[in-house]
């Protein structure tokens, strides 16, 4: 059954491949010198242009992303003064932050500043984690995850398909994405860096759709199940079936350290579909 109203999100890359960590998925970590733009902090008037281009696409969510395994105090300060100027330029977006591990005491802190959700993706399974990254463990990422709720945020966790996972370590993901009740569940593809260690995405695109399929019938109480990074690889001209699939959200323009499509075009694809872009955040 496709969903009538389609929630959109924008990310921002705030603070770009400067992490030390060993994720083997990532571009932005500075141990596999793949060919990214780095910066430390990005200027705030590029910040407030994103957002703003962002809700006149008819984003409804805005995320503030930095490439660090957690938040430090700088990384906090610059989080919290970035969601404060945003708030007051561009009121009509959910503020959400993406920083690493946090805790309680961290996560209150974004929220006085004027962030509402908090995404901290588990990845993958806790059996395969240490497949995938050695530098920092599943617990502490599923602990972040348990804070935010503590804290009171609305939590976004979701994960990474295509891996080199199995489907074992796919279920055992999603019934711990169910067990922390998110709001939110984005569900990435691994796209594939030459640079990375890990071998491209396997998966084919009837797999890629059943598993939106089977995650929105593992977490039945998630708002929103929302298809992220990967998207455009994984899909190609079959991007319109993931909303008959369990998808109701999506994330436009630009992801990370790759492009996406033109935000125009997706708001096209929606309008063929007889698709509403969901106008107020439920």
């Amino acid at each position: 059954m496709i969903n009538q109203e389609i929630f959109l999100c924008s990310i921002c890359n705030i603070n770009s491949g400067t992490c030390k960590e060993d994720c083997k998925f990532c571009s932005q970590s500075v141990r596999y010198k793949a060919d990214i733009v780095r910066y430390q902090q990005k200027n705030i008037d590029k910040i407030i242009q994103e957002a703003k281009t962002a809700r006149d696409n008819g984003a409804l969510g805005f995320c503030l992303v930095t490439a660090d395994k957690g938040l430090d105090d700088k990384t906090l300060r610059f989080v919290c003064d970035t969601a404060k100027v945003l708030t007051k330029e561009v009121p009509q977006l959910r503020l959400i932050a993406c920083n690493g591990t946090a805790t309680v005491k961290q996560l209150l802190t974004l929220k006085e500043a004027g962030i509402k959700a908090y995404n901290h993706n588990l990845e993958t399974s806790r059996e395969f984690y240490e497949q995938i990254c050695t530098t920092h463990s599943w617990d502490e990422r599923y602990d972040t995850c348990k804070n935010v709720n503590e804290a009171g945020l609305v939590l976004i966790t979701g994960g990474i398909f295509g891996l080199g996972e199995t489907q074992k370590d796919r279920i055992s993901m999603l019934e711990s994405l169910n067990s922390l009740n998110p709001t939110s569940v984005p569900i990435n593809f691994y796209h594939h860096n030459e640079a990375l260690e890990l071998q491209p995405n396997q998966l084919t695109t009837d797999e890629g759709l059943n598993l939106i399929k089977l995650t929105r019938e593992m977490i039945p109480n998630a708002q929103r199940i929302m298809v992220a990074g990967g998207r455009e690889l994984m899909f190609g001209d079959r991007q319109n079936e993931i909303f008959s699939y369990g998808a109701n959200s999506i994330v436009i323009g630009n992801y990370l350290t790759t492009s996406g499509r033109i935000m125009s075009k997706d708001l096209d694809m929606l309008k063929y579909l007889n698709l509403e872009v969901a106008k107020t955040v439920k």
